[in-house]
C-alpha cells in the first residue's frame, strides 16, 4: 500500500487521464474559492457574498466583468479578477501539466504562490510511487524556498518559512548526541528518521543535507530526471558532480538566478572565483537517453544552482522545461 504525502496540495481531489496526467475537477477548483482572500468578510457587500456562493455551487460558472465590477471593495475586486483568470487558464487545457507548461512557455504572470502550488501537485503525481523520503524531501526544493546553513562542514537546507515560524536554529550534532534540547528544533533527514517523513510531510520541518557527494544531491537529481520525463516525455540521466572545474560547457541551464549567473560566467570563459565556488550548491551533468533518428548524439547539458549572499535558495523547475536543448514538439500535449 502506497503511503500518502503532501495531503494539503489537493492531489486526492484531481482525476487522471489515460496517461496518468492530472485533470481538474470541481472539488479542486472549490479549494481555490475557499481561500481566505475570497471568503467574504462580515461587512462584505451583497454582490460579493452572492458571487462567492455562486462559484462554490458551480466553480466553472462564467462570471461577467460587470459582476466583478459590482463588488464594492477594490481589493476584493482585484482578488476575484486574479482568481478567475487563474481558473480560466487551468480550464483552458486538458491537464494541469499542459496548463503549467504553457504558462511558463508563454511567460504569463501569476503570483508565485499559485505556480508553486501547481508544481507541488504535479510533483505529487510524478512521485506517487516513490518510497524514498530523501527524494520526496529533495522535491520540496522545487516549490518551497530554502535557507541554508553550515553545520560542522555540512551544508544543510531548511524550509525558509518553517524555520522562520519556529524561530529556532537547527539542533547541533553535539547537542543531539548528548540528548540535549533547547526547545523546538528542526531535524535533519537521516536514515534514522526517514520513516517518519510521510507523517510530517505537510509540516516541511525536515532539513536536507546538500553537501557535495551526499545523498541529498543525488535525490534531487532523481527528481530532475522524473520531472523532465513526466513533463517533456524524454528520458534523461542526471549525474551530480562535485566541482565545476574542467567542465566542457556546451549547454547549460541555471536552476535559479544565481546558478544562471554562474553558468553565464563560465560560458564567457571566466573561471569561477572563490566566492562563486562557495555559493555553488549543485552541479549536474544531464544526458538525453534516447537518440533522435538522423540527428547526431547531443552533448551533455550542465545544470547549476547556487545560494544567494543571504544563504537562501529557490529553484525554478520551469527552467528545465524551457531551457533544455530538446525538440519541444515532443513535450506533453
Amino acid at each position: 500500500m502506497r503511503r500518502d504525502f503532501w495531503l494539503s496540495c489537493g492531489h486526492h481531489l484531481l482525476d487522471h487521464d489515460s496517461r496518468g496526467r492530472l485533470v481538474v475537477t470541481d472539488d479542486f477548483l472549490k479549494v481555490y474559492f475557499a481561500r481566505p482572500e475570497l471568503v467574504p468578510p462580515d461587512d462584505a457587500c451583497a454582490a460579493e457574498r452572492n458571487l462567492w456562493r455562486s462559484v462554490l455551487a458551480d466553480p466553472r460558472l462564467v462570471i461577467s466583468s460587470a459582476a466583478i465590477g459590482s463588488i464594492s471593495d477594490s481589493d476584493a475586486r482585484d482578488n476575484w479578477q486574479l482568481m478567475l483568470q487563474w481558473r480560466d487558464h487551468l480550464l483552458s487545457y486538458a491537464t494541469l501539466e499542459e496548463a503549467y507548461l504553457n504558462l511558463v512557455r508563454d511567460g504569463l504572470k501569476f503570483p508565485h504562490l499559485f505556480l508553486n502550488q501547481l508544481v507541488q501537485v504535479i510533483l505529487r503525481n510524478v512521485l506517487d510511487d516513490c518510497e524514498d523520503a530523501f527524494v520526496l524531501r529533495a522535491a520540496e526544493l522545487f516549490f518551497r524556498s530554502q535557507r541554508l546553513t553550515s553545520i560542522q562542514g555540512s551544508l544543510i537546507s531548511f524550509d525558509e518559512e518553517t524555520a522562520a515560524e519556529m524561530g529556532s536554529q537547527p539542533v547541533s550534532p553535539l547537542r543531539a548526541l548528548l540528548g540535549l534540547s533547547s526547545g523546538p528544533e528542526l531535524d535533519v533527514l537521516s536514515d534514522s528518521n526517514e520513516a517518519g517523513y510521510w507523517e510530517r510531510s505537510d509540516t516541511f520541518d525536515l532539513g536536507l543535507d546538500l553537501t557535495a557527494g551526499r545523498r541529498g544531491l543525488s535525490a534531487l537529481g532523481e527528481v530532475i530526471a522524473r520531472w523532465t520525463k513526466h513533463m517533456l516525455d524524454i528520458e534523461v540521466s542526471v549525474l551530480p558532480l562535485t566541482e565545476v572545474r574542467n567542465v566542457a560547457l556546451s549547454w547549460y541551464v541555471g536552476l535559479d538566478a544565481e546558478g544562471t549567473r554562474l553558468g553565464d560566467a563560465l560560458w564567457r570563459g571566466e573561471a569561477p572565483d572563490e566566492r562563486a565556488q562557495r555559493r555553488l550548491v549543485g552541479l549536474y551533468k544531464l544526458d538525453v537517453m534516447q537518440k533522435v533518428e538522423d540527428e547526431p548524439e547531443s552533448a551533455p547539458t550542465y545544470l547549476f544552482f547556487a545560494m544567494s549572499d543571504e544563504m537562501t535558495l529557490f529553484l525554478k523547475p520551469q527552467n528545465l522545461l524551457i531551457g533544455l536543448p530538446l525538440n519541444q514538439a515532443e513535450a506533453v500535449q
